[in-house]
């Protein structure tokens, strides 16, 4: 029998539904999940430690908010992903749990607590998230670039990844955020082009992909990095294509996980892609010339980012030498 937590209702009498807008959707038919997506249910001392410092600083991550699979492994670990300017999305994607809905007013004073809770938690790398704002005239870039600087004052050792929206429509809101200088300016393309309509309705693939584009014209320096979702009902060849539009973007670093299904409103799953699988997509993808490859069924955007992060530097110093 398979199971999923209901996501979808309000979670007390008199709240807002938290996906209203997939309230009237038919159930999708729910696969059960192979062995090898099965993981271990959060409790040890340091996920609750790492729980108390986020709820201490009144932080949301997207750990919780995406239901992400590997939150008891990296929670342990003292690694959570921050996800800034809300809890609530103004796009409605067909894959996410995020909450969807118009936002509150932007906090000012988040950029602050983030930076402080980084520096208490002792993180060598940070990845910080942040929900569409789509009601704001920058997109929320000004707020993303804060939260950088931020970071950059209270904890000056931690390097800093960031995982941003599309700015769709924003006219160059992004400089903004790519002139703060993280590390690594993440965007996902999250699926192939002939999905977008069905998966990421509120999203243009195109768009996404010259987002990453625009970051290396700016600051070559900056590493760029893209993950996709398979087990959506794309074809391999459609994957491989996007492989390559993402090195003719520049992308530095690819992440290909499997799409699990949150509630059974949401898109269903196509099919479970198997490990061998991934294993040949690693091996495409480091064919094509990516610098860092991380393809797995539970590889996330975040999952692992302080080492892959060590990995890109060492792979990037390595190809420097050879060019030299």
């Amino acid at each position: 029998m398979v199971t999923l937590i209901d996501t979808l209702k309000a979670r007390v009498p008199g709240e807002r539904a938290r996906h209203p807008e997939k309230q009237n959707r038919p159930d999708t038919p729910v696969l059960r999940k192979p062995d090898w997506l099965r993981v271990r249910a959060p409790g040890s001392g340091q996920y609750n430690e790492t729980r108390a410092i986020v709820r201490e600083h009144k932080l949301t991550t997207v750990c919780e908010e995406a239901a992400c699979p590997n939150i008891g492994e990296c929670w342990s670990q003292k690694h959570a992903t921050m996800m800034i300017m809300g809890e609530i999305c103004t796009r409605a994607c067909a894959f996410c749990n995020v909450a969807t809905g118009m936002p509150n007013p932007l906090d000012a004073d988040e950029p602050r607590r983030v930076g402080e809770a980084v520096a208490k938690m002792g993180l060598k790398h940070v990845v910080i998230t942040s929900v569409d704002r789509d009601d704001l005239a920058d997109g929320g870039a000004l707020h993303f670039a804060q939260v950088v600087l931020a970071i950059r004052a209270a904890a000056p050792g931690t390097t800093i990844e960031i995982l941003t929206p599309d700015f769709l429509r924003k006219d160059r809101a992004e400089n903004v955020v790519i002139d703060a200088r993280p590390d690594v300016f993440n965007h996902n393309l999250e699926t192939v082009p002939r999905l977008y309509l069905k998966i990421r309705p509120g999203a243009r693939y195109y768009n996404s992909l010259r987002l990453l584009e625009r970051v290396k014209e700016r600051d070559p320096s900056q590493f760029t990095k893209s993950g996709l979702m398979v087990g959506l009902g794309e074809a391999k060849e459609e994957v491989m294509q996007v492989m390559d539009d993402m090195r003719s973007a520049g992308v530095d670093f690819i992440t290909i996980g499997q799409y699990l299904q949150p509630t059974r409103k949401h898109a269903p799953i196509d099919r479970f892609v198997t490990p061998e699988e991934f294993q040949a997509y690693e091996a495409i993808a480091r064919a094509k010339g990516f610098l860092t490859v991380s393809s797995s069924p539970l590889t996330r955007s975040s999952h692992h980012a302080g080492e892959d992060f060590a990995k890109l530097a060492a792979a990037r110093r390595a190809l420097d030498l050879k060019s030299a």
